[in-house]
């Protein structure tokens, strides 16, 4: 099986070919401007997962950073859900707008990982770094305020700052700190 950036994930793939898929991800995130800003995908991947390690993060939580925003890279194989539950099923039959893969990268990339056998934590922290900016919007307006241009326009499609009830349901998530680590450590990565 020859592997490419297409490659949608299969129960036949070897974890060589599994492994090769993610690489040719972050190769393709070598040519891909971030957000408008000065560094490429893979510079901003790479720079978040120096600062995990750094701090000491552990494995599982290292890769979450690493490939959070795989689901700007990869193949679409289902459809995804938002955080409000809204099937997105024209995502996967029609040409991608750039909105609705901004609202559906980190579902998209969680999913995808998924196939290819990563762990539950992992996918977990990639599906939920979205909402911890939410989170973090609405917790600390210095944050918010700080936000880049891009960032702030992504925030807006995915539903803007929680409300004080989604603050108080998201702190109830056993793995709470660690999704908000992963948010500030994703916005050091510029």
């Amino acid at each position: 099986m020859t592997v490419t950036a297409m490659t949608k994930p299969t129960a036949t793939m070897t974890p060589e070919q599994r492994v090769a898929t993610v690489f040719q991800l972050l190769q393709n995130a070598s040519k891909t401007s971030f957000m408008g800003e000065e560094i490429t995908q893979l510079e901003h991947a790479l720079q978040g997962a120096q600062l995990a390690k750094k701090d000491g993060a552990d494995e599982a939580t290292i890769l979450a950073i690493l490939l959070h925003d795989i689901g700007h890279l990869c193949p679409s194989t289902e459809p995804c859900t938002n955080t409000s539950g809204k099937v997105w099923a024209a995502f996967h039959k029609t040409n991608v707008t750039a909105d609705i893969n901004e609202i559906n990268h980190a579902r998209l990339g969680a999913e995808y990982l998924h196939k290819l056998g990563f762990s539950e934590k992992t996918c977990e922290l990639i599906d939920s770094h979205i909402v911890a900016k939410r989170y973090l919007s609405a917790k600390d307006p210095e944050y918010l305020a700080k936000l880049s241009v891009g960032s702030k326009q992504s925030l807006k499609l995915h539903g803007g700052p929680f409300t004080p009830a989604e603050m108080r349901e998201f702190e109830k998530d056993p793995l709470f700190k660690v999704k908000v680590q992963i948010r500030k450590w994703e916005e050091a990565a510029r």
